[in-house]
């Protein structure tokens, strides 16, 4: 935040650059768990049109504002049932862990 204020241009400079790394993170984090959920057998995601490469269904606008102002922000939910899966805690678990893995993927091919 002192950033702003200290050096507005050198904070709108970086800004520019974190703003698509934020939305292609958090559209295929979010979109990993639909997926994952969907293939599992719960189609909230799905009915919900939460099975998109479209970052609009999956920025939170306070998250959004907390990523600009302090550096870290985060994303809407994907909305799971547990009752739809097949099994439910094993599969809750393979959900949970669809979000972070593909971080990891992205971050990688970007290394790459």
């Amino acid at each position: 935040m002192t950033d702003l204020f200290d050096d507005p241009l050198g904070f709108l400079s970086g800004l520019v650059l974190k703003l698509p790394a934020l939305l292609l993170a958090v559209t295929v984090h979010e979109l990993a768990h639909a997926l994952v959920a969907d293939r599992l057998g719960d189609s909230t995601a799905r009915r919900l049109g939460r099975i998109t490469l479209n970052p609009l269904p999956h920025i939170d606008p306070l998250g959004a504002l907390a990523f600009v102002l302090a550096g870290f922000g985060w994303a809407k939910p994907v909305p799971v049932n547990p009752q739809n899966l097949r099994h439910p805690v094993r599969d809750m678990a393979w959900v949970a862990v669809a979000g972070p893995v593909s971080n990891f993927v992205v971050a990688f091919v970007a290394l790459v």
